[in-house]
């Protein structure tokens, strides 16, 4: 199909395109920006006059809970949910029923994915059997089924002996492991350490349970040269060891959930499971410790952490429900809210959501390297249309993901996708 985007306020981060133009596409490409092509004669037209016309959204966080939890969500439903959201390239955790320790598991993933023609999916892999702890997976036949980097998901390695030799073994072959920082065991609480849940009765997850795994992973890092991505940091003290560690010239990124980014631990409530999330909320200084970080390019990406929980498991008390929320609809107007709230720059608060979770990624994207999260003639025709005027109220019964639970339920956000295009062709459109 070919297809003219005419009329929008194109938007490009990475290069630093921000005008008003046309997009012509074709066989799944973007053929020309801002230029006629010759002889083109598109077979559809989308006037995006008034709107903004975005690289698609690449989102580093997004559980599908596929396999083993579809009462929780189904590929089908987070897809639909992801290209709602404007979010054309994902992430997801190894952390499925099996595990993704096996080559075929990977493959069966990413074969149910392309079948849907919706988001592009990048499986992270294992990095020891079962999430156990104990032997490390084969990283180089995961790489060859499709998986981007390897992943403990939320299981912490007891071992310091098994993390060095994982981070050697992913040096060797330049490899990038995705860390979430948190020591094993001061990390079992249900609330962040603090004021609020001394008083609510909640244990509590110290900012050491950040740092000292910070410090652990830092020092790693020095003798075996790998490359580590730190998901969703937390704390104003995990912020300050981030920026040292990249000043050092450590070879880390990292990323914040829009939870963390936007919420507090004030959010929790009278006990709202809703804002049950791993990490815990943090404090004000924390959020706003984040939000410079952020930024000033210390932190990397935001994510949507996205994590569809059914009605049984969060009907439960605070410290008993499971933890997660559904994000992945709400991931581009937290950024545009974030932008206009926090005064980020308009670029800024894109780029965290395109081009710099797409140089994250980097060469484990292989062909799509050049051109995801970005708009570029000869790129994938992945893209976003967006009115910026809309603004829209967060009700749990219209969200596509299966899962309904969000701290940000009754919020108003800025900005509705109005259509996503993944390799070309119409993924979604609003009615």
């Amino acid at each position: 199909m070919k297809i003219l985007i005419q009329n929008g306020r194109v938007i490009d981060p990475a290069s630093g395109l921000d005008k008003v133009c046309n997009v012509a596409l074709a066989a799944g490409r973007i053929i020309a920006v801002d230029r006629e092509p010759q002889g083109f004669t598109p077979t559809r037209v989308i006037d995006a006059s008034g709107c903004l016309v975005l690289p698609g959204l690449v989102d580093l966080a997004a559980r599908l809970r596929e396999p083993g939890h579809e009462h929780e969500g189904m590929l089908e439903s987070e897809m639909a949910a992801a290209v709602a959201g404007g979010v054309t390239s994902l992430v997801c955790p190894p952390d499925t029923d099996p595990v993704l320790d096996e080559p075929g598991l990977v493959q069966m993933l990413k074969f149910r994915a392309e079948k849907l023609h919706q988001a592009r999916l990048f499986p992270l892999g294992a990095v020891t059997r079962g999430l156990a702890g104990e032997v490390l997976t084969e990283m180089a036949e995961l790489t060859e089924s499709g998986c981007v980097g390897f992943s403990q998901a939320e299981v912490p390695l007891t071992s310091t002996q098994v993390l060095q030799r994982a981070l050697q073994y992913a040096a060797t072959y330049g490899y990038t492991v995705w860390l979430r920082p948190q020591e094993l065991h001061l990390g079992k609480g249900v609330a962040a350490s603090g004021p609020l849940a001394t008083r609510l009765g909640l244990s509590g997850v110290p900012v050491a349970a950040e740092t000292i795994a910070l410090h652990t992973i830092f020092e790693l890092l020095k003798t075996t040269g790998a490359r580590v991505h730190l998901c969703r940091l937390s704390s104003s003290a995990g912020v300050d060891l981030v920026r040292q560690a990249k000043a050092a010239g450590l070879p880390v990124s990292c990323d914040v959930s829009i939870n963390s980014l936007m919420l507090t631990d004030a959010d929790i409530g009278y006990f709202d499971s809703r804002a049950r999330l791993t990490p815990p909320l943090r404090q004000q200084r924390d959020r706003d410790a984040l939000a410079a970080a952020l930024l000033d390019g210390t932190i990397d990406a935001l994510v949507s952490d996205h994590t569809p929980v059914d009605e049984d498991a969060k009907a439960l008390p605070f410290a008993e429900a499971e933890p997660g929320a559904t994000g992945l609809e709400l991931l581009l107007s937290v950024a545009l809210k974030w932008s206009q709230e926090g005064g980020a720059p308009l670029q800024r608060a894109l780029a965290v959501i395109t081009a710099e979770p797409a140089r994250v990624l980097g060469t484990s994207l292989g062909t799509l390297q050049a051109s995801v999260g970005r708009i570029i003639e000869g790129g994938v025709g992945d893209l976003c249309v967006l009115d910026p005027a809309a603004h829209w109220t967060v009700q749990a019964d219209a969200l596509a993901s299966q899962g309904k639970h969000t701290p940000f339920s009754t919020y108003e956000l800025p900005g509705r996708v109005r259509c996503t295009l993944v390799g070309g062709q119409v993924a979604f459109e609003r009615g």
